[in-house]
């Protein structure tokens, strides 16, 4: 297969990547790919092998003035990419040493009776309807509102995160990414002096306070860190809840068998990530020199992502992957990547994914899928793997 003619942003390649994957993978683990700008040479992994070799390997960078000196400094850098998440050490180990406090498991758990609270309204609010999108109506609303109340967002503004959001993941429609981005920053930086002034029991406030070794987050780090944990922190557990009921919908032997017992939910949750995840392709990285990586001549300056879902799919690690079984042991899937990068969200994601599908089958045991597999349209993006919309009938 050649696979420099296959368009890895198409519909049609969304419907199903996973048959795709399996025919590539065996014969070329990490080879060229078409993108939709070509000025680089693109690489992608598609074995586990391979998938963490890139993770963990520090010639691969992630800061693009590290990469382009010539072309990105510190001027042009968008704020998000100013984040842990874009960041190589020293900066990348400051930054989540800075942030991960925030983070703990402990902090965490203390958010499971609210995560539950808001499961609860968002299910009652669906009870006068036969037929909903589920997205709109129930995997959108919850981390949404999860991630605003913990970074200190007041609820009225929620819905504009969601319009900035999508703007800045929509690869296919870059038409509103300015303004969205624009609009973002004004926003934050109002929000961020309100803090200063008058300091509340939120993450906001904590970033713009805490302190480690000296340390303090700069401005623009500030800026980067709370829009990453906005589009990062609610993106990708819609898209988890979402793809999870889907996949339970299109399995219904696992369904019946999460329903019969709810403690199987967090062994769900895992192969619900590594059965059909909410992040199709790693964040970009870059070759920093010119080297040989499994058997291929990369070359300096090179672009390098990693398909976590191939890689999750991959038979050399998981048995029979092309099976949903909640029952499989608790797997090294990659759905929240590995290394220093590895996701600083992921209990989160993973507690409000537990929760949402919990109180989902309590609440309406007998909803169904309202359309067929081949009429549900994936969004285009250059990382997430989710739907636009999931109609279910509820009753």
């Amino acid at each position: 297969m050649n696979i420099k003619s296959v368009d890895l942003f198409s519909q049609q390649f969304h419907q199903n990547p996973y048959d795709y994957y399996e025919k590539v993978r065996p014969h070329q683990p990490f080879a060229k790919v078409k993108m939709l700008n070509d000025v680089h040479n693109t690489w992608m992994a598609f074995t586990y092998e391979a998938a963490e070799a890139v993770l963990k390997d520090k010639r691969f960078i992630k800061d693009m003035r590290t990469a382009f000196p010539d072309e990105m400094t510190d001027e042009n850098l968008p704020p998000m990419a100013r984040s842990m998440l874009f960041v190589d050490p020293p900066d990348h180990h400051r930054l989540r040493s800075l942030v991960q406090s925030g983070f703990t498991p402990k902090r965490i758990e203390k958010l499971r009776e609210r995560i539950e609270e808001i499961a609860r309204e968002q299910a009652t609010l669906m009870r006068s309807k036969e037929t909903v999108d589920f997205i709109k109506a129930y995997a959108f609303p919850i981390p949404i509102r999860v991630i605003c109340e913990l970074i200190g967002i007041p609820s009225e503004d929620q819905l504009d995160f969601q319009r900035w959001s999508n703007a800045l993941v929509d690869v296919n429609d870059n038409s509103h990414y300015d303004e969205a981005n624009m609009e973002f920053m004004s926003y934050l930086e109002k929000l961020i002096e309100q803090k200063r002034a008058s300091p509340e029991e939120d993450l906001i406030s904590y970033l713009i306070q805490v302190e480690e070794g000296g340390d303090v987050l700069t401005v623009s780090e500030l800026y980067g860190v709370i829009m990453l944990l906005i589009v990062a922190g609610h993106e990708t557990t819609v898209n988890l809840i979402a793809n999870g009921l889907l996949a339970l919908l299109t399995h219904p032997e696992q369904l019946t068998l999460l329903k019969a017992d709810p403690s199987l939910v967090a062994q769900a949750i895992e192969e619900l990530l590594r059965f059909n995840g909410p992040v199709e392709f790693s964040t970009d990285r870059w070759a920093k020199e010119s080297f040989t990586f499994m058997g291929q001549q990369v070359e300096k300056g090179d672009h390098v992502i990693v398909s976590l879902a191939s890689a999750d799919h991959d038979p050399e690690v998981f048995a029979n992957p092309g099976t949903l079984d909640i029952t499989r042991e608790k797997s090294s899937h990659l759905a929240f990547g590995k290394g220093i990068h590895y996701c600083l969200g992921a209990p989160l994601a993973r507690l409000e994914g537990e929760i949402a599908i919990q109180v989902l089958l309590e609440e309406y045991p007998n909803l169904t899928l309202a359309a067929e597999l081949s009429e549900l349209e994936w969004r285009q993006s250059l990382i997430i793997r989710g739907l636009k919309q999931l109609p279910v009938k509820l009753f």
